[in-house]
């Protein structure tokens, strides 16, 4: 077995993580939303402001953007992490970011970052993941979009190996031969996950499918099949989005998401 500390052998009890007051992993089905990449203070205070108000618990955004193309948007880098800690400051979410360079870690300390966030791409950054075993600060690990279940596992097993076990295992999707989304999120993959680890599981339906008409009912099934949340994208304006518009949901597309996952939480005994 290429894990054994985040396994269910290990610890057969669920892990609720504890986020700034914000559990994860327990009856609340948590939701993290926010824009895909930071853009300025302005937008990001905007969107903060409405997703609190409509039922996000924490904040997701991107300061520094791993892309496939070197001519995109890369983020703001320090000056985005500037802007979330103000967004905290005013909204009281936890703040959700991506890291992707060890050497940056310090820099994720100096603004206290609530969640650090490990993308598909560095699932198996094995540099990046002893690092953050030494950190202090829950870890929100995405599945790679190649990697397999026990790859997955064994990437946390990093993190947990360091001695954080404050793990929040996110499933986003894998690369299939389909074409009609981007990926093809694996709702199967919740259940076993959570039968063969303690970690809480969270799903990302905007990264997943792609297609901003497809991330509610893919919220909806992913939470139906004992999903501890979601991780979604939320724009003023996806159209002019500087990244991964075609997936990011308006704000009365979020208000319907919240909507509806309340109502899926009640059906299962949970809340929101």
């Amino acid at each position: 077995m290429t894990y054994k500390l985040v396994s269910r052998d290990y610890n057969p009890d669920d892990l609720v993580v504890d986020v700034g007051g914000v559990e994860v992993g327990g009856r609340r089905v948590v939701v993290i939303a926010g824009p895909c990449s930071v853009e300025s203070l302005e937008q990001t205070l905007e969107i903060a402001k409405l997703v609190k108000r409509l039922g996000a618990h924490m904040l997701r955004g991107g300061a520094f953007k791993p892309r496939t193309s070197p001519y995109s948007f890369q983020g703001l880098g320090e000056e985005g992490l500037k802007i979330l800690v103000k967004a905290r400051e005013e909204t009281g979410l936890p703040i959700v970011t991506e890291v992707m360079d060890p050497r940056d870690i310090p820099l994720f300390k100096k603004y206290d970052v609530d969640v650090f966030q490990v993308g598909a791409r560095n699932m198996q950054n094995y540099t990046l993941l002893k690092e953050l075993g030494r950190v202090d600060k829950p870890v929100l690990l995405k599945r790679g979009f190649s990697a397999t279940i026990d790859e997955w596992l064994g990437a946390a097993e990093y993190v947990a190996l360091g001695g954080n076990r404050k793990i929040i295992l996110c499933e986003r999707g894998i690369r299939t031969f389909e074409t009609h989304t981007r990926f093809t999120l694996s709702i199967s993959t919740i259940p076993l996950v959570k039968k063969l680890s303690y970690l809480p599981v969270i799903a990302d339906p905007s990264h997943a499918t792609g297609r901003r008409d497809l991330v509610i009912p893919v919220a909806r099934a992913s939470i139906a099949a004992g999903a501890d949340g979601v991780l979604v994208e939320v724009h003023l304006n996806p159209e002019k989005a500087l990244s991964d518009g075609p997936q990011s949901l308006t704000i009365r597309d979020f208000e319907e998401l919240v909507r509806d996952l309340k109502r899926v939480a009640e059906a299962l005994g949970r809340y929101l």
